[in-house]
């Protein structure tokens, strides 16, 4: 499902919100399931591009079609560019672009007319500029030599480059894009890493579901992990690749040092050569400010004191005990 709206930018009046996306123990159930989101909060810097991780089933789509105003919530509550959803759909999605679960797509008729369908159905866009727009998204997402063959002719990657070009028809203040790569090559991954890179230079905020961690990591400046519908945690990607990775202190007071760090929690433990390495814990890391304060309190002369990065991939596997697929 694909969608665009007319961008207002400053005439919405939301300029000054600094979380684009702010939920509130957002849950949804469905009749006779469990929850599939389950208490929610969740908060999207203005400018970030913010990748929302998770495996299948994890409670991303739901999330994100809650977000759009397409499910109401069984509870909690999402606003939207400073808005409430669903409530004030009509007034927030002219400003919001989206890729959710693949684009809907007219088989028989050409990239471009269906393309120009997308843009007719924009009650404020301006007719006699509709050919330059569409070519425009064409020439953007690297179908313009395609734009002549009917869809039903496309790959899965080059369907999912028209949704996304549908979404860019406009200037847009947020776009959301769920598993935007799907389908694609390693070459279209990279020139898909490329647009995001460029939309959020141009000032757009861009909310990304995957699964593909490694394809996170290379993009995205903020991510969340979502399990069986839960929040694990969020933060920027250093956070989450510092907050999980393994401690490394130098000193020549080894005895001292492995005691304190035992008292603050720090786990699996080892000494080689003066130079102690260890686990932080993963439910309630310590910050790693407060271990160097700590130790130094406690009269150990630390000599180096760091916490090696460990991919979004690890710290996924420290935060749930198992991993998900990272390759696709």
């Amino acid at each position: 499902m694909a969608y665009s709206g007319a961008g207002r930018g400053a005439e919405s009046g939301h300029d000054d919100v600094e979380d684009v996306i702010v939920t509130r123990r957002l849950s949804k159930r469905y009749r006779g399931r469990r929850l599939v989101v389950d208490s929610l909060d969740l908060a999207v810097p203005r400018g970030s591009v913010f990748g929302f991780l998770g495996p299948n089933g994890s409670g991303k789509t739901t999330t994100i079609r809650m977000l759009m105003g397409l499910v109401a919530p069984t509870s909690g509550s999402a606003r939207v560019l400073g808005r409430p959803m669903p409530y004030a759909a009509q007034e927030v999605l002219p400003d919001v672009g989206a890729l959710i679960e693949g684009p809907a797509l007219y088989g028989f008729l050409s990239g471009r007319d269906n393309l120009a369908r997308f843009d007719a159905a924009e009650p404020t866009a301006d007719p006699r500029t509709r050919a330059a727009r569409v070519t425009a998204a064409l020439e953007r997402v690297g179908l313009a030599a395609a734009a002549g063959r009917k869809t039903r002719t496309y790959s899965l990657g080059m369907k999912q480059r028209l949704g996304l070009g549908a979404a860019l028809l406009r200037s847009r203040r947020l776009l959301v894009l769920d598993e935007p790569t799907n389908g694609l090559d390693p070459q279209g991954m990279r020139e898909i890493r490329l647009l995001i890179r460029e939309l959020a230079a141009d000032g757009t905020t861009v909310f990304l579901s995957s699964h593909l961690l490694d394809e996170i990591e290379q993009v995205c400046t903020h991510a969340a992990v979502m399990a069986e519908g839960r929040l694990l945690v969020q933060g920027t990607v250093d956070e989450l690749s510092t907050r999980h990775g393994r401690l490394a202190v130098t000193t020549p007071d080894p005895a001292d040092a492995l005691r304190v760090l035992r008292e603050h929690g720090v786990l699996d433990l080892t000494l080689t050569d003066g130079r102690i390495t260890g686990e932080l814990p993963a439910a309630q890391p310590p910050d790693p400010a407060d271990l160097n304060a700590a130790l130094v309190r406690a009269g150990v002369r630390v000599r180096d004191f760091g916490v090696d990065r460990v991919s979004l991939e690890d710290a996924f596997v420290a935060l749930t005990g198992e991993g998900f697929d990272v390759a696709g």
